[in-house]
């Protein structure tokens, strides 16, 4: 039976490990805050933001992975389901964050891409323990917390949008587990993503409204904190236990809401702190295994 001590890299290792954990937390909650600070602004429209975004990650790691195999970089027809999920949560990610604030989205957007791994586990025949299912339940009443009408409530839609963003985040992460090579299945999948860019021309305004600000803040999300946060991601996590790497991203909506804070001027209220509280003690719940059943 493998242990957390198995697991474990030596001391120089573990230094390693930690920083990229640090910066692939970081990028993900980077995400959030990318792409509210530029549609906040109307420096860029969402459409033209999840276009660049995707695009210029599939330039990025098509280019790094093309010279490192030395051939292109092409989706395949296993790629086709995890494509089609990364260019669904790119979008609905992008359309949400309208009308949504950085930490409320990212709040909403995790649980939600918890508990469709959830329920695609339940669909394959993967039963939650008495525990995990009071962790689901507990999540999604914070969930209903959060879109519950009232004062303080968030846009209904734009919170259904991200809902839906991270079902398809769930979907992405499932269709990538225990391919052999992650990285380079990563590559693939930003690129058939890419390729599904033109759908959203329509819905395209007047291109003249667009801001170099928006555009750089868009290459930033789509190479920096999307393409190699996700090549990051992929580096540490057979480096840590599995229960590790699932507490960790509990991380990332907290980050977000103190960078929304900090950098964008959000202000915290009540149904913030309630539901998230709610939603952060169901998903480690969910996390629960029974005493000597180890990570799998």
């Amino acid at each position: 039976m493998q242990t957390d001590q198995d697991i474990a890299p030596p001391w120089g290792g573990r230094l390693l490990t930690v920083i990229l954990l640090i910066l692939t937390l970081l990028a993900f909650a980077g995400n959030s805050l990318l792409n509210r600070a530029a549609l906040a602004d109307h420096t860029i429209d969402w459409a033209s933001f999840t276009t660049i975004r995707l695009v210029s990650g599939a330039l990025l790691l098509a280019l790094l992975f093309g010279f490192r195999h030395g051939r292109a970089v092409l989706p395949r027809a296993d790629t086709l389901v995890p494509a089609l999920a990364l260019y669904a949560y790119a979008v609905c990610f992008s359309f949400a964050y309208v009308s949504l604030e950085a930490a409320i989205g990212a709040i909403i957007l995790f649980p939600a891409g918890q508990i469709s791994l959830q329920m695609i586990g339940i669909a394959r025949g993967i039963y939650p323990t008495s525990i995990q299912w009071t962790g689901l339940a507990l999540a999604l009443a914070g969930l209903i917390v959060f879109l519950a009408p009232g004062d303080s409530a968030p846009s209904l839609l734009g919170g259904l949008v991200m809902a839906l963003a991270g079902i398809s985040w769930g979907f992405y992460s499932w269709a990538g587990k225990g391919t052999s090579q992650p990285a380079l299945a990563t590559a693939r999948n930003f690129v058939g993503a890419a390729l599904l860019c033109p759908l959203l021309v329509p819905f395209i305004p007047d291109l003249g409204s667009i801001q170099p600000t928006g555009i750089i803040l868009a290459v930033v999300s789509g190479t920096i904190t999307s393409a190699l946060g996700y090549i990051s991601w992929y580096a540490v996590l057979p480096r840590i236990p599995v229960s590790t790497a699932a507490a960790s991203q509990l991380s990332v909506p907290a980050i977000a809401a103190l960078g929304g804070v900090v950098l964008l001027g959000e202000i915290l209220t009540g149904r913030f702190f309630i539901g998230s509280a709610m939603i952060f003690a169901g998903i480690a719940l969910t996390m629960f295994r029974r005493t000597g059943n180890p990570d799998r």
